[in-house]
């Protein structure tokens, strides 16, 4: 049985964490603020699909503490990247690999950084949760993870056998998983959604159903997806129109949704400007390819988040 490591067990980490532990695994949970709470009460999980409670999970506050596990979950806000040299060394077995499941673009290459290439796996998740306590998260609709072989330049290597292993524990969850051949391509198509919605939730007070039901909004958000679309295909992946309907169908059929990065700016917590705006826009740029619509959310962005940092 494959051992996990949940590093950030906030909305995302301990929504996952929380379902392969309940499916039998064997799941060790880093925490920061929620520790103490955790550590004596567990966690607590809503959610469409059922809910339920694990009253004793392995909770840690120092990574020093954990086992080497086969599998690490990078689940953390990449703001808080800086922090992964030292945890990740301590909580990877040597033979084991780290699944990144953060958004943005060129996240691998950090962690790739820290442990090599060869152990790194990239995943995007299509996940609406939210963490309304210590301890208790709230999964309001979806959940599907697509994982995908990382490789230096972002090269397609195909389907792996420790993504398939990967997949078959998360199989024995309910979480829909999907295998990617191309992680390039694969979180491209994860901006197509992020950028317009996590922005403009942000920029305009929004949430999605707000964004989808405004001819305005709605006009801005198919603007900014086809930018996005023209960015990937300047990195040469191609992205049909008919993702950019599904995106729009699919936003609208979820349940009135606060992004993650609305959530963050109104907690007063950095935004992850650089790796979901920031990393795109330079990707494309580098090719000769300019994003206006997404460089002017990308400098709004940049100066709510600064003055925000100002009023903490």
């Amino acid at each position: 049985m494959r051992s996990y490591a949940i590093i950030g067990t906030g909305a995302l980490g301990g929504y996952y964490g929380a379902k392969l532990q309940q499916a039998g695994l064997d799941v060790h949970f880093l925490l920061n603020t929620d520790y103490e709470y955790v550590n004596l009460n567990g966690l607590i999980v809503e959610s469409p699909t059922g809910d339920f409670t694990l009253p004793c999970v392995k909770a840690y506050n120092d990574t020093a503490k954990m086992p080497a596990c086969d599998v690490v979950i990078v689940a953390l806000k990449t703001t808080h990247n800086y922090l992964l040299p030292k945890i990740l060394p301590n909580v990877v077995k040597d033979d084991g690999v780290v699944l990144v499941l953060q958004n943005g673009l060129g996240v691998e290459e950090e962690v790739a950084d820290i442990v090599g290439a060869d152990r790194v796996i990239g995943g995007l998740c299509f996940l609406c949760s939210n963490k309304v306590a210590p301890g208790h998260i709230r999964h309001l609709d979806y959940g599907e993870i697509k994982l995908g072989e990382y490789v230096p330049d972002y090269q397609v290597v195909g389907i792996s056998e420790r993504m398939r292993q990967i997949k078959s524990d998360f199989d024995s969850t309910g979480i829909p998983i999907l295998l990617a051949e191309d992680l390039l391509l694969a979180r491209w198509q994860k901006l197509v959604w992020n950028i317009p919605y996590n922005g403009l939730s942000v920029v305009l007070d929004a949430l999605t159903d707000e964004l989808m039901a405004d001819p305005h909004a709605r006009v801005l958000v198919e603007q900014l997806m086809q930018e996005v679309v023209a960015g990937a295909a300047a990195c040469g992946r191609i992205i049909s129109d008919s993702f950019i309907q599904k995106m729009l169908d699919y936003t609208v059929k979820t349940k009135p949704y606060r992004t993650s990065m609305k959530i963050d700016y109104e907690e007063r917590r950095s935004l992850e400007v650089e790796t979901m705006f920031g990393n795109p826009l330079r990707a494309a740029q580098k090719v000769g390819v300019n994003l206006p619509k997404t460089a002017m959310l990308y400098q709004q962005l940049k100066f709510l988040d600064a003055r925000n940092s100002q009023k903490k």
